[in-house]
């Protein structure tokens, strides 16, 4: 139904330099409570795509429909500014939009208790590990209330432990939430066990070139991993990006 679509993109295109397409007539519908995962080589404009939802970047040409006012948007660094603690990290939004001290202290708490990490509301970013900073940019993203999450590879920087546990614990807020999620990642594994849908790119220009429905049920832990579903959908992304080629992920 049209109420529930939270991202919309018509034939967009974007253009750097006049002549070069970074991406080239992308169609692209998200609905409330989806998760959708963006894979696909290098350069092929994941996180163009991203920026340009966004409103980042404007496209050269196309139509983009979706709401900045609800959207957050989680780096590949957490970039926490070290001055701050975790809860003044993550009340920013809210005190740059001039609410309250009471209120936002209050949000911002909540939020973190919501990711995890209400007991390291008063720790700097120096004192808190990869997986914790990561948790905290992700409840900043969170505190206003967001609707849509934006993830450009959230999880590169963390171990496989770490990111295993930060994948499990994102799929299941968004769940409780029923956040829209759209996740830029280079791992096949991600893709799958993070989404509802895996869309896979191409380079020079980039496009989406298939769109693979997650016939995985929404109560996902580690254990769907090894599961004969789950391996047979990474193999089909696998088979996909092989025939593009260029393709360095995992």
């Amino acid at each position: 139904m049209e109420s529930q679509r939270v991202v919309q993109c018509r034939d967009v295109t974007v253009s750097y330099t006049g002549t070069t397409n970074v991406l080239e007539g992308i169609n692209l519908q998200v609905n409330t409570g989806e998760s959708v995962a963006v894979v696909g080589p290098s350069g092929c404009g994941k996180s163009t795509l991203l920026r340009v939802i966004a409103g980042l970047l404007p496209p050269t040409s196309g139509a983009i429909q979706a709401s900045q006012r609800h959207l957050g948007f989680v780096f590949q660094e957490p970039t926490l500014f070290a001055w701050r603690t975790a809860l003044a990290n993550v009340a920013l939004p809210l005190e740059i939009k001039g609410v309250n001290e009471p209120e936002r202290s209050q949000r911002a708490l909540q939020t973190l208790q919501d990711v995890g990490l209400g007991e390291a509301a008063n720790l700097y970013p120096k004192e808190l590990s990869g997986g914790m900073k990561q948790r905290v940019a992700l409840a900043r993203a969170l505190v206003e209330h967001s609707q849509l999450l934006l993830l450009d590879e959230p999880f590169a920087a963390l171990d496989a432990l770490r990111r295993e546990r930060f994948c499990y614990e994102m799929w299941r807020l968004a769940r409780k939430k029923n956040l829209s999620l759209i996740l830029v990642t280079h791992s096949i594994t991600e893709a799958v066990w993070m989404s509802h849908r895996v869309l896979i790119m191409t380079e020079n220009p980039g496009q989406i070139v298939a769109d693979i429905p997650v016939s995985l049920p929404d109560q996902r832990d580690s254990a769907i991993l090894s599961t004969n579903e789950f391996t047979a959908i990474c193999t089909k992304i696998r088979t996909v990006l092989a025939a593009g080629g260029g393709y360095d992920g995992y």
